[in-house]
């Protein structure tokens, strides 16, 4: 590719191609971008400063780590099939008339989706996640809660005190959560800021449920958010091993296995994305 676009086009593709494919070396985007290694390194260093990328050694990666949590974009692409198999299963656990709460995982999201069949009303919906409010603040039947705050465009919704002290006024029947990894009786997640609002948002219910895919097992990340008692139900799809399946039975975790469609499993195996 030759280095006809200007600054903005250019680092605009670079990040569709990091999202697509997870990563990049720096000198595979200097070819393909027809630009220097220099020009390269400062592109990256304006995407990791928006948040959709972050710079590791010789490239770039838009996958998550033990410390950082990856781009919203980069966490809808991942994992769908497995992500549709849990949301299927907490579907059924939504009754008309109730008030649920969705936090701001991509595999809450797919909850909201199904919502949007209309077939689950009337029904109550407090989420602080823009992508989950977008899809149902025209739903008929579903009275919707957005809660507001410091908007995080990495993450796609509302954080911070304001959104906590909001999320402590309400009381909900069901709170679905999701969170980047699982292990020793506990739920991680990278960042300090996401801990806190999800913790708010357990405190604000009656139950709780526990979404994740199988990768989520047997990992962690920075910051535990709670014990897994604190979940009355764990759902996670049917990729999940013997031994990470153990690993809940040891720490008495009540789990579900959720049955993923063969037509669609396995159609992205990148790991850890809420």
């Amino acid at each position: 590719m030759t280095n006809a676009q200007g600054p903005a086009a250019r680092q605009a593709a670079m990040a569709e191609q990091v999202l697509a494919d997870g990563s990049a070396t720096a000198a595979e985007l200097a070819e393909r971008f027809g630009v220097s290694l220099m020009t390269i390194h400062r592109d990256l260093d304006e995407l990791e400063r928006q948040g959709i990328v972050r710079k590791s050694r010789g490239g770039v990666t838009a996958q998550p780590s033990g410390v950082f949590e990856s781009n919203v974009q980069y966490r809808l692409k991942t994992m769908r099939a497995e992500k549709a198999a849990v949301a299927d299963r907490a579907l059924k656990l939504i009754e008309p008339g109730m008030a649920i709460m969705l936090d701001d995982s991509t595999s809450t999201l797919e909850i909201a989706r199904r919502l949007r069949l209309g077939e689950v009303t009337p029904l109550t919906v407090v989420t602080n996640f823009l992508e989950a409010i977008n899809l149902l603040s025209d739903q008929r039947g579903i009275h919707l809660m957005a809660l507001g705050g410091d908007y995080d465009p990495l993450h796609s919704s509302f954080l911070g005190v304001s959104c906590v002290e909001a999320i402590e006024q309400l009381r909900v029947d069901v709170c679905f959560a999701s969170t980047s990894a699982v292990h020793g009786g506990y739920a991680y997640h990278q960042e300090q800021h996401i801990v806190s609002v999800k913790r708010a948002m357990l405190d604000a219910a009656a139950r709780n449920i526990l979404l994740i895919d199988h990768t989520k097992l047997a990992r962690v990340a920075l910051h535990r958010v709670v014990p897994l008692a604190r979940f009355d139900l764990l759902l996670v799809d049917d990729g999940a091993s013997a031994e990470a399946l153990r690993d809940l039975d040891e720490h008495k975790v009540p789990y579900e296995v959720c049955a993923t469609t063969t037509a669609t499993k396995g159609s992205d195996d990148r790991a850890g994305a809420t």
